[in-house]
């Protein structure tokens, strides 16, 4: 493959982009978080008060302990009244959209997504209409044109404003190993997945902890029924030379410019086979199919008195997933082949775009009665001090302030890992945020982190093509129809490629169910919806040629 190495494909000529959802920040957001209740109210907009539904994670405390939403408040002159979801979101939102019965804001990073807009899109402002009253955005818009390009809808509506994070690397997930553990018992750090079985099985059989506690030799995030997102064990499909965007979502992949659905291919045949193969030898977590995100990361920091608990898994950085503690433990490692003598040059998921980019962060009720005062606080969110207090927390406890245009993340108050902090103290990656490129900000150790841990990976993600092998999904809309008609393809698609998922690497099979499973899901329609997207990326390709 010939390597293209950039931020963000050429530019998006604004009001012309035609092309999917963000595949990519869509799927991370419905996989690597796990939600909890936490509050909630009505949804229709009320004169005198301005109501904001806002989609946060589990960790996050209330909105009104954060001083940063006072300055909103502020910002709007009229009081504020949060309605905090933290699950069940999907069916919430659709009950929500189905009645018209929208609340002044919907904040949340695709809280609403592209499909949503396409179906819905009466229920929500056109911000295009408004933009003199958001001068923050307008002065985004003209640093950033492709965050336009990314809000525009192909009549030209914006129902939704994007952001701009401006530091995450290529890639957000990495994989580690425990290297006490191969020390401990003499082993040599994996370059196959044969190799990978075996260190696996004499993590299990060999008391690597020296304290004969039962370990998870392999364990991943939940796999949620819409498809895969980040932290999952289908990022094996690097070993086969497959390249991923965005953690995999609902199978869809670029290579040499053809897209494609990984769900029936035979790559993503011999990762299920391995990973049953590790299943049937007693090598994976017996809960990896089902135990939440909360659940997941705790088991993955251990037991505590320095013991560690899994030996193989994926995470953002080392501090994130075995936290303070255990942390020095593991070491990032690179993409293994798939077979000691294959000649395909394996790959990575690709994540820059939908991270960096996030969409659809903010969007405004058609129906407000206080649309004044809701333009203010979207403008507000855009400032460049409430921006990366939204990001990284409130300047004090989260943020020093050391100059006009200098910032200095600090360490956790409470001794936690820095993302845990950020998640805890603020909207984080949900809010709306521009980060300037202007100004300085002496980065959390979490981000420094997860630059320094993709160095393992970067060989297998500069064997991607930008252009031909990272489908631009954030940068094109396509029409209501298409999207309807692909959301119904997908939907028949995930409740059988899912289901035969968990199936097959639980209990196997696959060898004698692939041919019938292929059909089944030939009849969804895949094929059609893979045209659609073909057709779509020609377009994009031709147009900023």
């Amino acid at each position: 493959m010939s390597t293209r190495r950039a931020l963000l494909p050429p530019l998006p000529r604004p009001r012309r982009r035609t092309v999917l959802g963000g595949l990519a920040a869509t799927a991370a957001a419905g996989s690597a978080l796990s939600l909890a209740g936490c509050g909630g109210g009505g949804g229709s907009s009320k004169e005198g008060e301005l109501r904001i539904l806002v989609l946060k994670h589990a960790l996050t405390k209330p909105m009104a302990e954060m001083a940063w939403t006072a300055a909103l408040e502020e910002a709007a002159g009229i009081p504020i009244v949060w309605e905090e979801v933290s699950a069940d979101w999907d069916q919430k939102k659709s009950t929500m959209l189905a009645a018209g019965d929208v609340p002044d804001l919907i904040v949340g990073t695709q809280a609403v997504n592209d499909t949503d807009l396409a179906t819905y899109g009466t229920l929500f402002a056109n911000l295009a209409e408004s933009l003199d009253s958001l001068p923050n955005v307008t002065e985004m818009f003209a640093e950033k044109p492709e965050l336009e390009a990314l809000a525009t809808q192909p009549g030209g509506e914006i129902y939704s404003i994007p952001g701009y994070k401006r530091f995450w690397p290529p890639t957000v997930q990495h994989q580690y190993i425990n290297r006490a553990w191969l020390d401990a018992l003499g082993l040599e750090m994996p370059t196959t997945w044969d190799e990978l079985f075996d260190v696996l099985v004499a993590f299990k059989e060999g008391d690597p902890t020296g304290t004969g506690a039962t370990v998870i030799p392999m364990d991943w995030s939940p796999v949620d029924t819409g498809g895969f997102g980040y932290f999952q064990s289908i990022l094996l499909l690097g070993s086969t030379g497959l390249p991923l965007a965005g953690g995999g979502g609902q199978g869809y992949y670029l290579q040499d410019g053809k897209v494609g659905n990984f769900l029936t291919d035979d790559r993503y045949r011999d990762v299920v086979t391995f990973l049953a193969r590790c299943q049937e030898a007693g090598l994976l977590s017996g809960d990896v199919m089902t135990q939440d995100y909360s659940t997941y990361q705790s088991v993955g920091r251990g037991p505590g008195d320095g013991v560690a608990t899994v030996g193989f898994t994926w995470g953002w950085t080392r501090s994130d997933r075995f936290g303070p503690e255990i942390s020095d433990q593991y070491e990032a490692v690179g993409v293994l082949q798939q077979t000691a003598d294959q000649s395909e040059p394996v790959t990575w998921s690709f994540d820059q775009y939908g991270e960096n980019f996030p969409g659809n962060q903010v969007a405004l009720s058609a129906a407000s009665k206080n649309t004044e005062a809701a333009l203010k606080v979207i403008n507000a969110f855009y400032d460049q001090e409430m921006s990366i207090q939204v990001l990284f927390g409130d300047i004090g406890p989260n943020i020093e302030k050391t100059g006009e245009n200098s910032y200095k993340v600090l360490p956790a108050e409470d001794g936690t890992d820095p993302s845990t902090w950020k998640w805890t103290s603020t909207l984080a990656d949900n809010g709306p945020v521009w980060i300037r490129d202007s100004i300085e900000v002496e980065l959390p150790s979490d981000l420094q982190e997860a630059v320094d841990e993709s160095k393992p990976l970067q060989p297998a993600i500069d064997n991607m093509d930008l252009d031909k092998d990272v489908y631009p999904g954030l940068f094109i809309k396509m029409t209501k129809e298409d999207l309807n008609a692909m959301s119904l393809v997908d939907t028949t698609l995930m409740n059988v490629a899912m289901t035969k998922f968990a199936d097959w690497v639980t209990g196997g099979g696959i060898d004698e169910g692939w041919d019938a499973y292929v059909a089944t899901v030939a009849e969804s329609g895949v094929e059609d919806n893979i045209a659609t997207r073909q057709k779509y990326y020609d377009e994009y390709m031709a147009s900023t040629s």
